[in-house]
């Protein structure tokens, strides 16, 4: 069965006037419009495509690579809103819609949602929506305290960023541990930093455990030190406006590097900066 909202593997069967013709090991075919076909192709060749409904309701292949698939999340810009709800640009030549029971509030023309695609099992339709919260749990966890994770930014609260865990779970980086800029829809790396009893995240966008972080810190210090012909004109007295604006952590953080590296040896700290040692 050729899948709709994702990527499919299938064979070239034949050329037609309107495109290549693929198919599955099942029998199954559906046609790659000649403007999505590669130049150089024998019937026979395995290709990877994107399978999604077209205008007429039927399955279409292209090789564009649409912004979301099948189970994800994304930032999507919302082009218009119609009588049967919000039409969202995903990437392909048919808009993605979001009817109107699956908006979290009444979607606007021009502005950006996180949603999440999902499929009509009646229809076999694609659909999007904004009701982020049903679509993630944490009754069945599949990550563990210290696993380095994909999050997505899909809200700011007093506390701090949810985030959207691995397409599966919800999680929370605390406003106090954030020493970067931080957008809606932003996607990043992150590390597991405590699972609650509750089964709530709390998300740590450093490695977790001192050892940990700290090298990856004393390694920056040490990559910018390289840089800069061994001095930086910053030591454990300068404000933590300055120290995040040279290495993109917390004076904290910095501290703690520049002290491991020092009781190494590594680098001299100076009245003025901080010295690489030779």
């Amino acid at each position: 069965m050729i899948d709709i909202g994702v990527y499919n593997e299938l064979t070239i069967l034949r050329s037609t006037s309107v495109g290549l013709y693929l198919g599955d090991e099942q029998g199954e075919d559906v046609l790659l419009p000649n403007k999505y076909c590669p130049e150089e192709y024998e019937v026979g060749d395995k290709i990877d495509v994107f399978v999604y409904l077209d205008y007429a309701e039927r399955k279409v292949a292209t090789n564009i690579d649409p912004k979301i698939k099948l189970h994800e999340f994304a930032l999507l810009k919302t082009t218009s809103v119609e009588n049967v709800g919000a039409f969202m640009d995903w990437g392909l030549e048919k808009e993605l819609m979001v009817p109107f029971k699956e908006q979290r509030q009444n979607m606007e023309e021009g502005r950006w949602y996180v949603v999440y695609l999902d499929i009509d099992e009646k229809t076999d339709r694609l659909y999007a929506s904004n009701k982020i919260e049903k679509r993630l749990q944490n009754e069945d966890l599949t990550v563990e305290q210290g696993d380095e994770v994909d999050l997505l930014v899909y809200t700011k609260s007093d506390l701090g960023y949810s985030l959207i865990i691995n397409n599966k779970h919800k999680g929370l980086v605390f406003d106090n541990e954030v020493f970067k800029e931080l957008n809606i829809g932003d996607k990043l790396k992150g590390y597991v930093k405590e699972i609650r009893e509750d089964n709530k995240i709390d998300i740590s966008l450093a490695p977790v455990g001192y050892a940990n972080y700290n090298d990856v810190n004393a390694n920056r210090i040490l990559d910018k030190l390289n840089q800069n012909e061994g001095f930086i004109g910053i030591n454990d007295k300068s404000s933590p406006h300055e120290i995040y604006d040279e290495f993109g952590i917390s004076k904290k953080a910095f501290k703690k590097a520049a002290g491991a590296l020092y009781k190494n040896r590594d680098i001299s700290i100076e009245a003025k900066g901080i010295r690489l040692n030779k």
